[in-house]
């Protein structure tokens, strides 16, 4: 973080009847900082640049904490690190939420661990890094490959690299050795394990990466064999021997390995399955139609939320977020529907909700204009009497995450559904504390490592993926599809929507959701018709990324949140999505691995678009069309088989190819 920021500290796992107290054990010598005595949960402001420890007393003793504060010139373009849910009345947007701003000079990196030098001033944007660890004669080797942004004119080789080991573990930090952008540490200086955290500097500081090495012994109590030092560079887990002793090294800001190759898919629970008539509750409907779903391709399901509510349809407003709603089915139908979602082959999403409760929630009617009530503390309050909220919504009150006893109930709610379901959507994420954020990562993962965290956020915010959430609403792509389908913009400034990823931040091993319509918005094909409805549903199966259909939306549904018109299904829009699902699940270069290239082409309508998609497998040429009229796109030199795998036919045309809406075709 940077002077000028504001971050939520709060103890995890709190009693909220026990004692908490924060106190500055070490902090720069410029600071004045104090911390109130006796106050569990603190907003820490730090007033000079450098290193602050940090000290909680607790319950179970004394933890310590370690907080690197960069000066404020450093700071992020639009960061929105408040760490405060009061903010009511706010949207949480705040610019270009997760970009950098060019940055004056202001000193060079300081502190334990950075790498030797100065950061170099260069004009650009934010850096980006990644961290691999493996292990070598005995000692845990840690390498950064820090990135400038693409905008900057820094050299590579003049990015600095700091480091910061975690305090949870019990590692003799007088055996840590940096070097630029080496971090070593002998295995015998290490407890069960070493967490690893770092940022690349230039003009301002990347979003953190975070490797692990974790020392687990063997169930025999003997030597396994010891696997390649490259496995453990793969961006996932590897494996060494040392001593007897079995290391895994992990890289816990990477997305789990099986939500990057789905097909997700939107149910809006109340509308989705109406028109069964024999089934017994919701829930058993929706089971019927995971044949159908199994055929179109689908692979994991984001269901809208299902917790008891105020009866408003879309589930958002919640009154229990320990039960069912009644109209839905019981807790017993509700997992007897993820189980049959699971042999059907498909992940479930269930749709948390942490910044609010319905005003129809029993622990808010007490509390409203009753200063007394116990949960009186619970919510925020504006001057008037009236809970805080956002966008003047009037069914809901904003929680106040400065209460244990909301902490509390929320985690144990997050403890409870995290063993029915697969991953979590994470409604409204930014104005929830990016720390309660951080506990709900680490709550989960230590779990099951393979679960997923999603966020909403509008836009969306580079340092959402520093160990909160593994993959991000891609919000930019989004606005800019809609503006394409309209005529607004030229259908290349799609491509600058893929760009701006790493420019505002984003390390290469963020994972984005890929949409064009869901339950908050006018269907695209209503807004932009079907000719770029059709281009639309090609750039979600073709540009890098996670693809998620909203349902109703793969049979031309018009309505928002109506009960799908299931016998007015258009076949020859199914039909398209189905075959755009079967290319992407077949065709590695659409996939997470495939690599994203630009290229140089004419078109005869702005309304067209072409760029490559390469992988070892092959690469693939991607032409997208969202106008009316069949477009003709020429690329130059490059050599194309004009067979389009989506249709099966030949794309040839005079002066290049053929493309009514959407054409893949592989290169020569």
């Amino acid at each position: 973080m940077a002077v000028g920021e504001s971050v939520q500290l709060a103890p995890r796992d709190p009693d909220p009847d026990a004692t908490y107290t924060w106190r500055v054990q070490r902090a720069p010598t410029k600071s004045s900082l104090e911390l109130p005595e006796e106050t569990a949960v603190v907003q820490f402001d730090p007033d000079a640049p450098g290193r602050y420890v940090l000290e909680l007393d607790a319950p179970d003793g004394t933890h310590t904490l370690t907080i690197r504060a960069f000066p404020g010139s450093y700071l992020p373009t639009g960061s929105i690190r408040s760490g405060e849910s009061g903010m009511s009345g706010m949207s949480g947007f705040s610019g270009q939420s997760g970009s950098a701003r060019p940055m004056g000079i202001s000193g060079g990196a300081s502190g334990s661990g950075s790498g030797a030098g100065e950061a170099r001033r260069g004009e650009g944007g934010r850096p980006r890094i990644r961290l691999d660890a493996s292990v070598e004669d005995d000692t845990i080797v840690v390498r950064a490959d820090p990135q400038p942004n693409p905008n900057s004119d820094t050299d590579r080789d003049d990015l600095v690299v700091e480091f910061v080991v975690d305090d949870r573990d019990d590692v003799d930090e007088s055996a840590v050795e940096t070097d630029g952008w080496v971090l070593r540490v002998p295995v015998s200086a290490v407890g069960d394990k070493i967490g690893v955290h770092a940022v690349a500097i230039d003009e301002t500081y990347s979003v953190p990466d975070s490797v692990v090495v974790k020392r687990d012994a063997l169930p025999d109590g003997g030597v396994a064999e010891t696997e390649s030092d490259t496995e453990s560079q793969s961006g996932g887990t590897g494996n060494a021997d040392t001593g007897g002793q079995h290391l895994s090294v992990a890289r816990p800001n990477d997305p789990p390995e099986w939500a990057q190759e789905v097909t997700l898919y939107e149910i809006y629970v109340r509308g989705y399955a109406s028109d069964i008539d024999e089934a017994d509750n919701t829930f058993e409907a929706l089971e019927t139609r995971l044949d159908y779903l199994e055929s179109l391709g689908v692979d994991c399901l984001w269901l809208t939320p299902v917790l008891q509510n105020d009866h408003a349809p879309h589930g958002y407003n919640i009154v229990d977020f320990y039960s069912i709603a009644e109209d839905l089915g019981s807790r017993e139908d509700y997992e007897q529907f993820v189980e049959a979602a699971h042999d059907h082959g498909m992940k479930v999403l269930f749709d948390l909700v942490l910044n609010h409760s319905a005003r129809e929630h029993p622990f808010f009617k007490d509390a409203y204009k009753n200063p007394d009530s116990d949960y009186y503390d619970w919510y925020e309050w504006q001057d008037n009497g009236e809970p805080g909220t956002y966008f003047d919504w009037e069914y809901i009150a904003n929680f106040d995450h400065r209460n244990l006893d909301v902490r509390r109930y929320l985690l144990d709610a997050v403890d409870m559904w995290a063993d029915v379901v697969d991953g979590f959507r994470c409604d409204m994420a930014w104005a929830v504390p990016d720390t309660f954020w951080q506990e709900v990562h680490d709550r989960v993962k230590s779990k099951d490592p393979e679960f997923l965290l999603l966020d909403e956020t509008i836009p969306y915010i580079a340092d959402f993926h520093d160990g909160m959430f593994d993959m991000h609403f891609d919000t930019t792509l989004y606005f800019t599809l809609r503006q394409v389908g309209r005529g607004d913009e030229p259908a290349e400034r799609m491509l600058d929507a893929i760009d701006q990823r790493t420019e505002v931040g984003f390390p290469d091993h963020a994972a984005f959701m890929l949409y064009i319509e869901n339950h908050d918005e006018t269907r695209y094909i209503v807004e932009c018709g079907e000719s770029a409805a059709m281009a639309a549903a090609g750039a979600l199966f073709t540009l890098p990324g996670v693809p998620m259909v909203y349902g109703g939306q793969e049979i031309g549904q018009r309505g928002r949140r109506d009960a799908l018109a299931w016998k007015h299904a258009r076949e020859d829009i199914r039909e398209h999505y189905e075959r755009l699902i079967e290319v992407r699940d077949k065709t590695p270069a659409l996939g997470s691995e495939g690599a994203f290239r630009r290229i140089d082409f004419e078109a005869d309508t702005d309304h067209a678009v072409a760029f490559v998609r390469d992988h070892d497998d092959g690469s693939y040429l991607c032409l997208l069309n969202f106008g009316d009229e069949p477009a003709t796109v020429a690329v130059g030199d490059l050599a194309v088989d004009a067979t389009d795998i989506v249709s099966g036919d030949s794309v040839a045309a005079e002066g290049g190819l053929h493309v009514d809406d959407v054409a893949i075709c592989p290169l020569a």
